[in-house]
């Protein structure tokens, strides 16, 4: 692994192609490096998670938006969208846009933190569509795959995006495109260029997930995925990019990261090297937040020693810089503590979420969100006495550069009214790879079934099983049928008029 500098260069100081990050990136994605087997199953049990993830959400009014604008654009040589039969084919670019939102909306898949933040695994409807579309066999797919996660996660840990309030789709694009490219084996110029446009079209403000959250949260993975495919299509075709798109004059770090006086350092693998970054990520649980992730697992425990809850006078949960101000109270979003708030601005609120996983012991996709759930007056009266604090500490631990040291959980002292106090902490949640109870086939095929229950066969179930866990064997046409089916009578569609 070799750190990459990145910085600005003026105009009158031209930057070689073969010094840009963006060439570096490319180099990565046409390098033909061995895959570690642990890799390969670890790519496997994502699309599995996925594919749980966007089945549970499938009859949600986002995903039906977005299945709808893709049911506009069929094609017969194509790709599938999640919940309607394999023969039924669309534009690429359209299921990448309907599954992405599928996978996006629960917010319940694969995540990485480090300098930024990121959902690696949205990197994963955008490349499947495209390897459906070309006749792609599984072990293209994989190499794809394996190439975006390398990418995505170590744009995160070099470049922080939050720090100038922008959306972390802005690392997923390129990412999304370089894994496009080495699905199919582009040349490195041609995915230098993709990769340029890809970042260019895709910074976005961090407003989507600001305040009153709507549902573009689950879309705006999904559109980077989309630009990413169009801009790969542009530069196939011969188009070219503006360049350099990191390190130029008028770029976007002079403009919307650090300015020209900013320096960053990106590592990536050097030639021949195996792509593991996959290996550093982590799934949830729990349909929350992953910095929510360890603090609900500490909640149950800590709510078997409370015997009166009235008696409680204030929770104080001492964290990390990015928990206390992008989920806690340093956010200072007075939706945070509504129970009128969306799903969506719950699930971002670590004061509601803390409050449900101590009163109910359990936490539910579904049952933890409804608005009786949020109205429950014991609930919010319990939600108002949190308040989070950073703790440099936490902080410190959050960005270890070690990813076995890396921790985003935090300290919660429970004060009760005669100054007694509860005091406890977690690291990382039970289900992280250094956690109580780290996650493996068997669990992320346990979360397949729980989320698909009632929604798919038990035919439905084997045959897409049996099918992804063969991966690396499959021909185009078996990847063609990598997709889960719902009964036609539990698939639920949006019926309004639109442009399409």
């Amino acid at each position: 692994m070799k750190k990459h500098r990145v910085k600005v260069y003026p105009s009158k100081e031209p930057l070689p192609k073969e010094e840009q990050l963006a060439w570096k990136i490319a180099q990565v994605a046409s390098d033909p490096a061995s895959i570690d087997p642990n890799v390969t199953e670890m790519v496997i049990n994502r699309i599995i998670d996925n594919a749980a993830v966007a089945i549970a959400a499938i009859n949600r009014e986002p995903v039906k938006t977005a299945r709808a604008m893709a049911m506009a654009h069929p094609r017969t040589q194509g790709a599938t969208l999640f919940g309607l039969p394999s023969h039924q084919r669309f534009d690429c670019e359209w299921a990448a846009w309907a599954n992405g939102t599928a996978v996006r909306e629960l917010d319940f898949h694969d995540t990485f933190l480090a300098a930024d933040y990121s959902h690696p695994a949205d990197n994963i409807p955008p490349i499947l569509a495209v390897a459906q579309q070309k006749n792609r066999c599984g072990r293209d797919l994989l190499r794809g795959l394996v190439t975006a996660y390398e990418i995505h996660v170590n744009l995160v840990k070099g470049i922080c995006l939050h720090k100038h309030k922008k959306d972390h789709i802005a690392h997923l694009a390129p990412a999304t495109a370089a894994g496009i490219g080495a699905l199919l084996e582009l040349p490195t110029d041609v995915i230098y260029q993709g990769v340029q446009q890809a970042v260019h079209v895709a910074f976005t403000t961090r407003q989507s997930r600001k305040g009153e959250i709507s549902s573009w949260k689950a879309f705006a993975p999904a559109h980077a995925g989309k630009l990413a495919i169009e801009a790969m299509d542009r530069c196939m075709r011969g188009e070219k990019s503006p360049s350099p798109i990191y390190e130029g004059e008028d770029s976007v770090i002079a403009w919307m990261l650090d300015g020209p006086e900013g320096v960053y350092e990106v590592p990536l693998p050097e030639r021949g090297e195996p792509k593991k970054a996959i290996l550093e990520t982590y799934t949830k649980e729990h349909s929350a937040e992953y910095q929510s992730q360890a603090l609900i697992d500490l909640a149950f425990r800590m709510r078997e020693k409370i015997t009166d809850w009235q008696a409680i006078s204030e929770i104080v949960i001492y964290t990390s810089h990015h928990t206390h101000y992008v989920i806690g109270t340093g956010s200072g979003d007075p939706q945070k503590f509504d129970p009128n708030a969306s799903r969506e601005t719950l699930d971002h609120s670590i004061m509601y979420i803390f409050a449900v996983a101590l009163e109910d012991g359990r936490w539910h996709h579904i049952d933890s969100y409804t608005p009786q759930r949020a109205h429950r007056p014991s609930t919010v009266e319990l939600w108002r006495k949190i308040r989070t604090v950073e703790d440099p500490e936490w902080t410190k631990r959050y960005h270890d550069p070690d990813p076995n040291k890396k921790q985003f959980g935090g300290r919660v002292e429970i004060i009760f009214k005669d100054g007694r106090k509860l005091v406890d902490e977690l690291g990382v949640a039970n289900a992280h790879p250094a956690g109580a109870r780290p996650f493996g086939r068997k669990e992320y095929i346990q979360k397949f079934d729980t989320l698909t229950a009632n929604l798919i066969s038990y035919e439905e179930r084997q045959r897409f099983l049996s099918l992804v866990q063969k991966l690396p064997e499959l021909t185009s046409e078996q990847l063609k049928q990598l997709n889960v089916v719902v009964d036609r009578a539990k698939l639920e569609f949006n019926q309004r008029e639109g442009i399409f």
